[in-house]
């Protein structure tokens, strides 16, 4: 899985670039439909009913290879919202979007019932027609949000953790596999910076991972570490979080996904 780490950004990040980029990832066609494809099993079992989804206990529908996150109108939920940021991407890099969508990325559903009540309808058909079409733009949309995440994570840092952060990025990043990772776990844990996302006062992103990590070695030995430090990352929160969410039973599916980076695998 060849992957070239460009010097200066090419292409339209997912979400707004930071003023200074340091590097950005360049997929090539085939290196980004590989890997969109990965975390399309990973979030999806590979099933495309599972492109347009809304999660039993979820405040938000899940879209895409990535289940981006979109909300209703109006919500509150403590999370990030990605899926309009997936969408402008798309329509600048030229996937034909459904015209309803273009004119305006606002999820049109506003409660889970409503969302699958509609999941037949041509509506939501020819929105999974469009995600199904747009695998690799999708995988790079997430690799393109990896360019921002090394300087958001370092930024409230001290000098010294900032540089454990960036050496063990480093690390992982310097395997093709371990960009694979990288890429997974961000697209589905996010950067773990947001005080909203926090349990006890533990995040569970892509951050808290690194920090996790004081391994020296490259090769197999840093992806080791990367995928043990998710899982115990993941368990931590799954511990920490409100019993009414039931997040014990995502945990087995979270440490099988974060096993594939040691691999690539899946």
């Amino acid at each position: 899985m060849p992957l070239i780490l460009l010097a200066l950004l090419t292409s339209v990040a997912c979400a707004a670039p930071s003023p200074a980029p340091q590097s950005s990832i360049h997929l090539s066609p085939d290196d980004a439909l590989r890997i969109g494809k990965m975390v399309f099993k990973n979030e999806c079992g590979g099933k495309i009913s599972c492109l347009t989804h809304w999660s039993q206990g979820e405040e938000f529908a899940s879209m895409g290879i990535g289940h981006f996150i979109w909300f209703p109108q109006g919500s509150q939920a403590p999370f990030h919202e990605t899926f309009p940021d997936l969408l402008d991407y798309l329509d600048q890099n030229g996937a034909p979007l459904p015209a309803w969508l273009k004119a305006d990325h606002h999820c049109p559903w506003n409660s889970r019932d409503a969302f699958n009540n509609d999941l037949q309808s041509p509506r939501m058909t020819e929105l999974r027609q469009m995600l199904v079409d747009t695998i690799a733009l999708q995988a790079q949309c997430i690799a393109n949000r990896l360019v921002d995440a090394l300087p958001k994570m370092l930024a409230d840092l001290p000098a010294a953790q900032q540089d454990q952060v960036r050496a063990q990025f480093n690390r992982v990043a310097a395997e093709p596999i371990g960009v694979y990772a990288l890429v997974d776990y961000l697209n589905m844990k996010g950067e773990g910076i947001s005080p909203k996302e926090r349990y006890n006062g533990s995040g569970w992103g892509l951050l808290q991972v690194l920090q996790e990590m004081s391994g020296t070695q490259g090769g197999q030995a840093a992806l080791d570490e990367f995928s043990a430090s998710a899982d115990k990352v993941l368990t931590r929160r799954v511990a920490n979080s409100p019993p009414e969410r039931n997040e014990a039973s995502w945990l087995s599916a979270w440490r099988r996904r974060v096993a594939t980076y040691r691999t690539g695998q899946n």
